[in-house]
């Protein structure tokens, strides 16, 4: 056994001596200067490239066997090498062979080293890249490339193969490279700095460890880096991911890869975080094809602006992609996000390369909308604090690089559900929608405060606008295109209660046209047709309002929040036409004008009879009494009028209220801005055959004056009035006509009767100045 050990150490011996002395003989007698010819020759018969080689060609013998060079530069053809920077370059290379498998007849690199790799690529307007005529090149010479790099001392016919070289390198190291692309057909600049690679045991069987760490900038300026701007996109990125080759298949493999970017898309703007993560990416150089297993995209948005801190959202998908199909698949996507985010689906796209579509199908899981609302910076001032805080929607997708479709959609928000179609493109502009609802509140989604007397007056201030006091978005509206229709099947909007509305919505750059609005409307029916001009900052709006037959008890009652009963009933018929402009509701009021006109049928003065009022009072004057049973309410056939409006100002001179026996005429004034009014009417007794009661037909002549001014905030009590001092003239007047110059005593002993029983209607006093009157007339 020691013989043997000794043995075994002598030949141990004996071997590294021989080893010592052939790198020796190797170091010494061979000068690697003598090969730069010969180098210099191969790259330019190879590739084309013209090489320079400024710096020394050495070897190293310690710690590992290898040659290096430095200070290499390398010009295309096409290039002038005394005024164009180098197509490539390099500080320093070197490559080291393990000097055991010498031994053996193999060539084991041992590690490759290269610092400070520059490349210059460049693509001319029509789309040519300066690269291009290389890789012809190559592939034109690559069946004799293993023979090129042969000794010259070996003969023509060498062989390199004469020698085995096994693919397997203990390290890689490439070190601060820095990699220009200048796309002069897109007008941008890419720069690939400090861009550091490391690898180790690579070998194209098994997996072994990569890492990279590159900084890359955009400048969307041919001469941004000549006039030294700051960069429009700047990026930190990290690889960490085991690597294996399959060079005969053209396949890659990417085991459990990690890849992290910090980016900034303005100099002075917060880094956008993201982070992709796989299990397993192969990609097939052959079959141009990709595909991604387990795969998960995070990242940390931040808005300074918007929000405080930064928004994290994870999606996980896999991937199929084929890029000569020009085909994509994405699926098993689930995008998970804060505030109860969580949307599942799958894309295809088709066309990747030419004009990319996809289509696929998404559900978005029930989830809150207001603080992704207020995330992007819109600030909601909604009568509910709950509005939008229940949305899900489930549906196909598919679209381009401009625009998205959801054909089929399912949405859901809050207490409501709506199917049907919808489309938009990706900037906004173009919005198409077919849709069908269940029911719909609008009054929970207007702004806060008085939401009856908006919707009473057909101005609903949305809830999202370009400034909190403007009713629409009027940039958005002037240069974008609308074309929707809208059904459902009730809505409640100030309160009021609207069923199977139908309405349909067309415009485009400005001009924007409601076509049609129908709905039941409280037994009756409402429908409507406008146009909207947002081409000026002042928005022009018309409209022309129908109604008919609409009941106006519950629409009263409602209106006034179910606090009073309504004071009328009948049914409202309405028609004519508005215009107004502006985009403040205070703006539009006071610039309304137009003409409509109503009627009102079936109806009746609720609590207050009329008839019985004028019959006692015609009695009195004439001394008698009425003995009868009277309705509780004023019945009348119609009530009609014509409304004009002036500057938000409501005109109407002819209000006429026909009541049998009884004939109302009067006018007044609305005032929409200042909310106050103004109105006169006298009621007359006539002779007809519905008759409310018989009186003397001198009488028919004498007008009750009423009169209602205020405010429509004050009491409805305190409305309405009857005109003292119209009344007294008015029977002065009448009876001065009935004398003929003469007072009878009896007449006036009859009037003296009637006087004393109106200062209970009339107030105290109104009596005796009648009295005085009469007896002026006659002295």
């Amino acid at each position: 056994m020691r013989q043997l050990l000794r043995i075994v150490l002598a030949a141990i011996g004996i071997l590294a001596i021989v080893a010592v002395a052939a790198v020796v003989y190797v170091t010494t007698f061979l000068d690697p200067e003598d090969f730069k010819p010969r180098l210099t020759a191969v790259v330019e018969e190879q590739t084309g490239l013209n090489l320079e080689l400024d710096g020394p060609l050495n070897w190293s013998f310690y710690p590992r066997i290898g040659v290096s060079v430095e200070t290499a530069n390398a010009w295309l053809p096409s290039q002038n090498s005394e005024e164009e920077p180098a197509f490539a370059a390099i500080d320093r290379a070197e490559v080291s062979v393990a000097f055991a498998p010498l031994l053996r007849g193999e060539i084991a690199v041992d590690g490759l080293t290269m610092d400070g790799m520059r490349l210059n690529l460049k693509r001319n307007a029509d789309g040519q890249g300066n690269w291009e005529p290389l890789l012809d090149r190559l592939m034109e010479q690559s069946d004799e490339a293993e023979t090129v790099l042969a000794p010259a001392s070996a003969g023509p016919n060498a062989d390199a193969s004469s020698l085995e070289v096994v693919l397997s390198i203990a390290s890689v190291n490439i070190n601060q490279a820095d990699i220009r692309f200048r796309d002069e057909q897109a007008q941008v600049v890419w720069h690939l700095q400090e861009l550091n690679i490391s690898g180790s045991n690579v070998n194209p069987v098994r997996s072994f460890p990569l890492k990279a760490m590159f900084k890359l900038t955009t400048h969307n300026n041919l001469d941004a880096e000549a006039l030294e701007r700051m960069p429009d996109v700047s990026s930190e990125i990290g690889l960490d991911t085991r690597l294996q080759l399959d060079l005969e298949n053209q396949r890659f493999v990417l085991e459990n890869t990690q890849l992290n970017t910090r980016t900034r898309f303005a100099p002075e703007s917060e880094p956008q975080q993201l982070n992709l993560a796989a299990a397993e990416t192969v990609v097939r150089l052959g079959e141009q094809q990709l595909s991604l297993r387990e795969g998960r995209l995070e990242t940390n948005l931040r808005h300074p602006e918007n929000w405080e801190g930064s928004l994290a959202l994870a999606l996980a998908f896999g991937l199929e992609g084929d890029w000569q199909a020009q085909t994509a698949r994405l699926k098993d996507m689930q995008l998970t996000g804060p505030d109860n985010l969580r949307i599942n689906g799958h894309v295809n796209v088709s066309q990747l390369r030419d004009a990319p579509e996809y289509q696929g199908q998404l559900t978005a899981a029930p989830s809150t909308l207001r603080p992704w609302l207020s995330r992007a910076g819109v600030t909601l001032n909604t009568t509910s604090e709950a509005a939008l805080s229940d949305v899900a929607m489930t549906s196909p997708i598919e679209g381009d690089l401009h625009k998205v479709a959801l054909p089929s959609l399912s949405l859901v928000v809050d207490d409501s559900t709506f199917t049907g179609e919808l489309s938009a493109r990706l900037d906004g502009s173009h919005i198409e929608f077919d849709l069908e609802g269940d029911e719909l509140n609008l009054d929970r989604y207007l702004p806060r405060g008085n939401v009856e007397q908006q919707a009473s007056l057909g101005l609903i201030n949305t809830a999202v606008a370009d400034d909190p006091a403007t009713l629409l978005p009027q940039a958005w509206l002037a240069s974008s295109t609308i074309n929707g229709n809208l059904s459902i099947n009730s809505m409640i909007l100030g309160g009021m209660a609207f069923s199977d509305v139908r309405m349909q919505l067309q415009g485009e750059q400005g001009q924007h046209q409601l076509s049609r609005f129908e709905a039941g409307f409280y037994e009756g029916e409402l429908a409507a047709n406008g146009r909207l001009d947002a081409r000026e900052s002042d928005l022009k709006w018309s409209l022309s309002p129908t109604i008919r037959n609409v009941k106006v008890a519950p629409l009263i009652e409602t209106l006034s929040e179910g606090d009073e009963t309504s004071p009328l009933r009948g049914r409202l018929n309405l028609s004519g036409d508005l215009t107004t402009r502006g985009n403040q509701r205070e703006a539009l009021l006071r610039n309304l004008n137009g003409d409509l006109d109503a009627r009102l049928t079936e109806g009746a003065i609720l609590d207050f009879n009329v008839s019985q009022e004028m019959c006692e009072l015609a009695a009195q004057l004439e001394g008698e009494n009425v003995q009868r049973d009277w309705s509780s309410d004023t019945a009348f056939d119609e009530f009609v009028a014509t409304l004009q409006i002036r500057d938000g100002v409501v005109h109407s001179d002819d209000l006429l209220i026909s009541v049998p026996g009884i004939d109302v005429q009067g006018g007044g004034e609305y005032n929409l801005t200042s909310q106050r009014f103004d109105t006169q009417a006298n009621a007359r007794l006539v002779d007809t055959a519905d008759a409310a009661c018989d009186v003397n037909p001198r009488l028919e002549e004498l007008p009750l004056p009423l009169r209602c001014e205020g405010h429509i905030s004050d009491a409805r009590g305190e409305w309405c009035r009857l005109d003292r001092d119209a009344f007294q003239r008015s029977v002065v007047d009448l009876i001065q006509q009935e004398a003929g110059g003469q007072v009878e005593e009896a007449l006036e002993e009859r009037l003296d009767e009637s006087l004393d029983s109106l200062d209970e209607r009339l107030g105290e006093g109104s009596g005796d100045t009648i009295r005085e009157g009469l007896r002026r007339l006659f002295d």
